[in-house]
């Protein structure tokens, strides 16, 4: 007795019909009821009686079908169990765009395997590829539209403050947003998450916007344009090893402050405690670096922030967790 022929035994049962129960099977009717004839030969019982117009179970059917029930629902459990568990046994991979903390994988432990991922990539592509599968976790920027669309859990980490970097070895301590001007390079893909945060932020505060064709949204291209527009220019979350010439100096932005919210990703129905674990153990961390925690004074973030309400409440513990 095989479980292929007990899940065909039940289709027919439930069925009582032959033609139905293997369109419900996607097998031919012929190769259906030869299975059907062997099990009834293997258990020594006649289990339908049929004619040509009616299929019924007969005494011996209808005892085997509550057993054949139970037998495939174990068979199944046993399967998701150990699928489940093989899973588990796999490292997480975890993605990010350019901000890591350093302590990462010494704060999730030996319980579970992380392995950082070598493509360094813009956020949309990360956010895509945790959602299609080739990353289990990615530290990223997103947009609520975009996480929920694509079925994932959106986690507050850090609301990084931008700042701008001025010209002159005098520049001001502090500021203004509406002074700053923002660049928008002419490659969309590469730069499409700054572009939307970038786009917003200066048509809200009425910061000026400056086109460029370099890439210069960040590393020594991204200076040279600071020296030759000659006014503090906001500096994007991307990390670079370029380091920035002595006439130019970092100055905190002020009225609002632009806050780049850096979330930690996974798909909504990953339900591996590894992932869990994983979760917590990061959210902790950056809890106890108070990462998630806005600034006291006026902020901004983009309307379609997944963290904005939570932010604005105070309650960055929770923030993101309905998103996806």
């Amino acid at each position: 007795m095989e479980l292929r022929q007990l899940r065909y035994f039940v289709a027919v049962a439930e069925e009582l019909h032959f033609g139905r129960a293997a369109a419900r099977l996607h097998i031919s009717g012929p190769a259906l009821s030869q299975q059907i004839i062997a099990l009834e030969r293997d258990l020594g019982a006649q289990l339908f009686g049929r004619d040509r117009r009616s299929v019924q179970l007969t005494e011996a059917g209808r005892s085997l079908l509550e057993d054949a029930r139970q037998i495939l629902a174990i068979a199944a459990d046993a399967r998701q169990r150990v699928r489940h568990r093989a899973a588990e046994a796999i490292p997480l991979r975890l993605g990010y765009v350019s901000w890591l903390p350093d302590d990462v994988i010494a704060c999730i432990g030996p319980t579970v395997s992380l392995l950082i991922d070598d493509w360094v990539l813009p956020s949309h592509v990360q956010v895509g590829r945790v959602a299609e599968g080739s990353l289990d976790l990615a530290l990223a920027w997103t947009s609520a539209q975009d996480a929920e669309a694509r079925g994932l859990s959106a986690h507050l980490m850090r609301a990084e403050p931008l700042q701008a970097v001025c010209p002159g070895v005098s520049a001001v301590e502090t500021v203004p947003a509406a002074n700053v001007t923002v660049l928008i390079d002419s490659d969309d893909w590469a730069w499409s998450s700054w572009h939307r945060f970038a786009f917003e932020f200066a048509t809200q505060v009425g910061a000026s916007i400056a086109k460029i064709d370099d890439g210069g949204v960040s590393g020594e291209a991204f200076y040279a344009h600071v020296r030759d527009i000659n006014a503090p220019v906001l500096a994007s979350p991307k990390r670079h090893t370029a380091v920035p010439p002595p006439s130019l100096r970092h100055r905190p932005v002020a009225d609002p402050i632009p806050l780049w919210t850096w979330s930690l990703l996974h798909r909504s129905d990953d339900d591996r405690g590894s992932v869990r674990h994983a979760v917590e153990s990061l959210l902790t961390l950056a809890g106890s670096h108070r990462w998630p925690r806005p600034p006291i004074d006026r902020w901004w973030v983009p309307s379609d922030d997944p963290f904005r309400a939570a932010l604005s409440s105070g309650d960055q513990h929770d923030a993101g967790a309905k998103s996806g």
